[in-house]
């Protein structure tokens, strides 16, 4: 691979799923990613110069004439200037390679950058192995799945000066950002709730990992968990987690999950302000057994505080759209515009998914240019080393769902985060537990 220059940086794509390209078995995404995000992205961003030699790897080769084919019929030729061609890893005739991703990575410079949107437990073993190298990461949520993988991705970002960015694309949302910015302006905090779901559809495309290797807790409730947590930055602290979880859908068929699969999950968190001896209470849902509906994925929270009160519905933007070869829906392309421009070129550069991606990309070179430092960035974007919060009351959550108990959760400036689990109650105590794989 090329050596970058001072402004482009080479990009490693890490999965090759429903998020990066649109193709999920053996055919085009069923859900609103159609063409994928992070893939269209990058090739828009080459276009206009930012990003280099592009490059895709998974697991198994099998897929990538399939997956050339879908992103030539629906990138190239619909949208003016961009070229769909990548590097592919590993070959087209391997059946398997779970460490394909290592081949890839080593063809990067110090510098250039990676993405990660692989199944929940590979964050860690990947994104390790390209922060060792200098590599930038941009990793989807949840980073990673426990607080000590957290804070050891943290302190190599910190050793190589490399940017760990996690792609929490609502910050970039004008709504949720408005909000958050009139949030910190309403005094103390005292009560947010969240949902958020997909359709139970989606199990088809989870089914290989879920119940077994990460749950819908650390799949959707991260969204909110992190906006709220953006919210409370420096005000207030996470003291205790008590999780609950229903059942039912994804262990029946026709998705045949696990048994004790959740379908959705709860996490209850008591909050501490750090300038009173005030408390307040979030509660945080996330389901994946909701039917189909007018949007791919409800999302919705309300905030209320000692001087005001905040309700968003993410997922309904007054814009409404029903024809004779689709249901009725309410379409957002607040996130991703995939209308063509008026000259053919793609449009989506206003949309909070284009965006948060594109300023990973240009941090990354600013980073490199010696033009911002990590301190800098950690101040501004949803870093690693920013983001410790959501992933303690994530790690929470799932060891309050496995023990049957509530987890409590201290801090200190000097150690971050930790947890502290309280007395097991065994009559709840649930026989599975989600543990991290030590490959790819």
């Amino acid at each position: 691979m090329s050596k970058t220059n001072t402004t482009s940086v080479n990009a490693i794509l890490c999965g090759t799923g429903e998020y990066t390209t649109g193709y999920v078995h053996n055919k085009g995404s069923q859900s609103d990613k159609k063409v994928g995000v992070v893939g269209l992205c990058m090739f828009e961003l080459r276009r206009l110069g930012h990003v280099a030699d592009i490059s895709m790897v998974g697991t198994t080769g099998k897929k990538f004439e399939g997956i050339r084919k879908h992103l030539k019929k629906n990138i190239e030729d619909v949208y003016e200037g961009l070229d769909v061609t990548t590097h592919t890893f590993p070959a087209d005739d391997v059946e398997r390679d779970v460490y394909a991703y290592q081949a890839a990575l080593d063809t990067l410079h110090p510098g250039d950058i990676a993405t990660i949107f692989t199944p929940d437990p590979t964050h860690f073993e990947i994104a390790k192995y390209a922060i060792e190298r200098g590599i930038h990461v941009l990793v989807t949520k949840p980073a990673v799945m426990t607080l000590a993988h957290h804070k050891e991705l943290v302190k190599l970002a910190k050793k190589h000066n490399v940017l760990v960015m996690v792609e929490f694309h609502k910050r970039w949302d004008p709504i949720y950002t408005d909000a958050r910015a009139r949030a910190r302006a309403l005094g103390g905090f005292s009560f947010f709730t969240s949902f958020m779901s997909q359709p139970k559809f989606q199990l088809n495309t989870f089914k290989a990992w879920a119940g077994t290797l990460s749950d819908i807790s650390y799949y959707l409730n991260s969204h909110h968990i992190d906006m709220h947590s953006w919210m409370m930055e420096g005000r207030a602290v996470p003291i205790r987690v008590v999780a609950s979880a229903s059942t039912g859908v994804a262990e029946s068929e026709p998705y045949n999950c696990p048994k004790g699969t959740e379908d959705s999950i709860t996490l209850m968190t008591t909050w501490r302000m750090l300038d009173a001896d005030t408390t307040g209470t979030a509660v945080y849902t996330a389901s994946w057994a909701a039917p189909k509906s007018d949007v791919h994925s409800q999302q919705r929270f309300h905030l209320m505080t000692h001087k005001g009160d905040i309700n968003v519905d993410q997922a309904h933007r007054g814009y409404y759209v029903a024809s004779d070869d689709s249901s009725f829906a309410s379409v957002n392309p607040l996130y991703m515009s995939y209308a063509p421009s008026p000259d053919g070129h793609f449009n989506g550069h206003s949309g909070y998914g284009y965006k948060s991606i594109e300023a990973f990309v240009k941090a990354a070179q600013a980073l490199n240019n010696k033009e911002i430092t990590l301190d800098e960035l950690n101040n501004r974007l949803p870093t690693l080393e920013s983001t410790e919060t959501t992933t303690a009351i994530l790690e929470a959550g799932r060891i309050s769902l496995d023990e049957g108990t509530y987890v409590d959760i201290t801090y200190s400036e000097e150690s971050g985060y930790n947890l502290v689990v309280g007395d097991s109650d065994n009559q709840h105590k649930k026989k599975k537990k989600i543990v991290e794989v030590d490959t790819v």
